[in-house]
Order: C-alpha cells, then structure tokens, then sequence
C-alpha cells in the first residue's frame, strides 16, 4: 500500500539574493566570471525542496501557470553546497522540467511539457531525496510567468 506526498517548491529568497549581489559584484568590478561558474540570470530565482521522506518514488508534478508562461526548473547536484562554494554549470542535472502554457490555450487546459523529460527529472528527483534532506532548483521565468503566478509541487508514492 502507497501513500502521496506532495512536497511544494519554495523560494530561497535568501540564497538568491546573495547569488544576485555575487552577479552585480562581479559586473560593478569589471570581472568576469570564473571559468564553469554558473551566475544566476535576472529572470531567475532559486528554490528549494525539503524532503521529510527519504523513499520515494515520483508520482507526478501539479505546475500552475498564468493564461500565457513558461517555467523551467533545473536541480543542482548533491555537490553543491551553496554555503560554501559558487554555483557551477557542471553542478546543473539534466534533464530540466519545461511547463508552459501557450497563447491561444484554452483556460482549462492543462499546463504543457515535455512529458519524457519531465518524468525523468521527477525519477531523478526521487533517487536523490535518498541521499538528501533539501535539494536547490534554478526557476527560469519566461512569457509572463512571475514568481507571484506560480504554483508548484511534485507529488511522490510513499510506501507504507
């Protein structure tokens, strides 16, 4: 016998904000960024998932979206300890989650997404709560997707 877990998504206003000032530092003093560092773009924010179970197995993701959006979520690897070190790109897991919702989509329509990708992401999700507590996710916010017009979870089996 299985249970549900929704676990919900949420914004790690603290760590973003220092990855922010880490971008304007750099551009303030004229540097760039060291070779592989991954700096984070305005149009995104970092969130994080506290895992309160460590087996899991993914069920399914429930992405609200604005009429018009696009939200792509990519996970950092088990390596990164953002109190530490610096984001790097080889610290990004692929393959990201894409959702998005369309002009012309009917208002009951369910949010898109490329469904192979997204299940796997999920899949790979669930492996790493194994070995985590939290996990840290980069949202990119496109096409009129805010962190204000967004809601999102993932849902995962428990086994009783």
């Amino acid at each position: 016998m299985s249970t549900e877990l929704e676990l919900a998504f949420r914004p790690d206003t603290q760590l973003t904000e220092v990855m922010r000032l880490r971008a304007q530092s750099l551009q303030q003093r004229g540097q760039k960024r060291p070779d592989g560092e991954r700096l984070l773009r305005p149009n995104e924010a970092v969130y994080r998932l506290d895992f309160t179970k460590q087996s899991l197995r993914f069920s399914h993701w429930s992405v609200r979206l604005p009429p018009v959006g696009r939200l792509t979520i990519t996970a950092t690897s088990q390596l990164w300890t953002p109190d530490l070190t610096h984001l790097m790109t080889r610290q990004l897991l692929e393959p990201a989650g894409v959702f998005w919702r369309s002009p012309g989509d009917a208002s009951d329509a369910p949010v898109q997404c490329y469904e192979a990708d997204s299940t796997e992401f999920g899949e790979r999700i669930a492996e790493l709560a194994k070995v985590r507590k939290a996990m840290y996710f980069l949202f990119a916010f496109a096409e009129g997707c805010s962190p204000e017009t967004l809601d999102c979870s993932i849902i995962f089996k428990v086994d009783n």
